[in-house]
């Protein structure tokens, strides 16, 4: 059995593990659509600065995707808080929402992905207005690309937002 060092109040202790499950796909489709949350894969030897940019293994990135997809799982794209606004900017998130998607044309696997005003930057008197143009510009790019899109919540329009109309 693989065997792991770990830390422990008295030092470095071993951990071996047990067998591994045996997660087999389904043999008959769900009968529902159950989402997973699949996150990036990182590339520890990308010569980037992480902070700057993103170091993504697409290749690795694309095939936990291929294996979702096999267990009959559909995927919710960009929609983690490691993928916006403390991971991927917006330009990085469609770069990932485009790759899911043509990878998910080639086996029929399911993807939606998240739309959101996470690239507006916040300043003082936007207004709604402001806001819906940014959901939009965002829904665009996703349905050009293919996508399926999930509308996600915002901190910009409840920031914005004087009344339960503005939501509406």
């Amino acid at each position: 059995m693989p065997a792991l060092t770990l830390p422990g109040p008295d030092g470095l202790r071993a951990y071996t593990t047990g067998a591994p499950g045996d997660f087999s796909a389904p043999d008959v489709p769900f009968n529902r659509v159950a989402f997973a949350a699949a996150h990036v894969v990182a590339d520890p030897l990308a010569d980037v600065d992480p902070w700057l940019t993103p170091a993504i293994d697409w290749e690795a990135t694309m095939a936990f995707r291929h294996h979702l997809w096999g267990q009959g799982l559909a995927i919710a794209e960009a929609m983690d808080t490691a993928q916006r606004g403390m991971g991927l900017g917006w330009t990085d998130a469609l770069e990932l929402v485009r790759r899911s998607v043509a990878e998910a044309k080639t086996v029929g696997g399911t993807v939606f992905s998240g739309v959101g005003t996470d690239h507006l930057a916040p300043a003082p008197g936007q207004t709604t207005a402001d806001i819906r143009a940014a959901y939009l510009e965002q829904l665009h790019a996703i349905q050009g690309v293919g996508g399926r899109v999930i509308l996600m919540a915002s901190r910009a329009l409840a920031a914005a937002a004087r009344s339960a109309d503005d939501y509406a």
